[in-house]
């Protein structure tokens, strides 16, 4: 063997065992069924929503310009392609998603059972419960989180997550400092 390629081969074999290694330490799935229902790239866009929820008809006009505690709005906008993703996630009793973060934000909500939320940016990672028709946000990047049913019945939610085209859609972390390891 030339000795370029046994130095090629040996560094492709440091690298390849760092990269196991390094996934070795990230908390893993269990139990834990996941279904992308839709997937979509759509590019730049900008959507807003307003309602008049107290009919006050004429008060206010576009963006909030006189704002009233019984105001709607939202508003969402994203810059450049973007993957639009509906995810269903059902969790068996003692299941977890392991510790992981998304590159952007999530949108879940709880259809079935319940599920508690440990977040990194909690003090103690205290856990959060959340029930049968409930919600919670995930505002992705640097936010690190675990789902977990502590329950004796399956859970399940829905996720809809706003990514960068092309990223990874879930990625697995370690147990964050004083944090439960899953």
């Amino acid at each position: 063997m030339k000795p370029r390629s046994a130095l090629a081969l040996g560094a492709t074999a440091i690298v390849g065992a760092a990269l196991v290694t390094g996934n070795a330490f990230a908390t893993p799935t269990t139990g834990v069924t996941t279904t992308i229902l839709a997937k979509s790239t759509f590019g730049s866009t900008q959507l807003t929503g307003f309602a008049d929820t107290d009919n006050d008809k004429g008060n206010d006009k576009g963006w909030f310009p006189k704002h009233n505690d019984d105001d709607w709005g939202v508003f969402l906008k994203t810059h450049g392609l973007t993957d639009g993703y509906v995810v269903d996630n059902v969790i068996a009793p003692g299941g977890t998603t392991g510790w992981h973060s998304h590159p952007g934000p999530s949108i879940i909500f709880v259809v079935r059972g319940t599920v508690t939320n440990y977040d990194s940016d909690v003090p103690a990672c205290a856990g959060a419960d959340y029930t049968t028709g409930s919600s919670l946000t995930d505002p992705g990047g640097t936010d690190v989180h675990m789902l977990k049913n502590n329950g004796t019945v399956e859970a399940e939610t829905i996720a809809v997550q706003f990514l960068p085209t092309g990223a990874i859609r879930k990625i697995d972390e370690l147990a964050p400092s004083g944090c439960p390891a899953s």
